[in-house]
């Protein structure tokens, strides 16, 4: 018997609790097709789908993801099994990009542009809506390196979705070695998200 779980646009842990509701009804050789738009719920349905003996196959489509699960174990262990559940929380994402060229923040005393420009990473981990994209070239290039003060506040920027490049040209002019978070990238790269961006930051 096919079952069908239409769980598009629902988010954790929703489309495991309806895909659980009919796998503790079905029987062995039952095939459940689930439908959803997000990939925290794939992986979760695959947590599910190991801890009751079910095969799991997933496939991006048009609108998501549609998974394909057969059922393989009898009902009694599946309904004792307790799937774990990881919920990212869903961070939206701001259509901007952040240009930073300097390790510093506007113009007069390079001390108070330090503290300036860190303050103003430190904002962009606080807002509702982060940046797509942080670009860091020529001065800015020491944001990212190992002994920058604003470190932890990209790598959250990063957890949160950000996009974190940096040029590599200037990386090697300045002596910085592997950015501390992020990637290298090249100035095609710059050029082509400066240009695609909606809006622009440079502070």
């Amino acid at each position: 018997m096919k079952h069908t779980v239409d769980a598009m646009g629902k988010q954790c842990p929703v489309p495991v609790v309806m895909t659980k509701k009919v796998l503790d009804h079905a029987e062995q050789g039952d095939e459940i097709q689930i439908l959803v738009d997000n990939e925290t719920a794939v992986n979760n349905l695959s947590r599910l789908a190991g801890s009751t003996g079910c095969s799991f196959v997933s496939k991006k489509t048009a609108d998501g993801y549609e998974i394909r699960m057969v059922v393989k174990s009898d009902k009694q262990g599946r309904s004792e099994a307790e799937p774990e559940i990881v919920c990212a929380p869903a961070v939206p994402q701001g259509d901007y990009t952040v240009s930073i060229t300097s390790d510093k923040m506007g113009d007069g005393d390079p001390e108070l542009g330090g503290i300036l420009i860190k303050g103003f990473v430190y904002a962009l981990t606080q807002l509702e809506t982060p940046p797509a994209v942080m670009l860091f070239y020529n001065g800015g290039a020491r944001l990212t390196a190992k002994d920058s003060p604003c470190i932890e506040d990209l790598r959250t920027l990063q957890e949160q979705g950000t996009e974190i490049l940096t040029c590599g040209t200037c990386v090697n002019f300045y002596g910085l070695g592997e950015p501390a978070v992020g990637t290298v990238t090249n100035m095609y790269t710059i050029a082509e998200k400066l240009t695609k961006a909606s809006r622009v930051i440079c502070p």
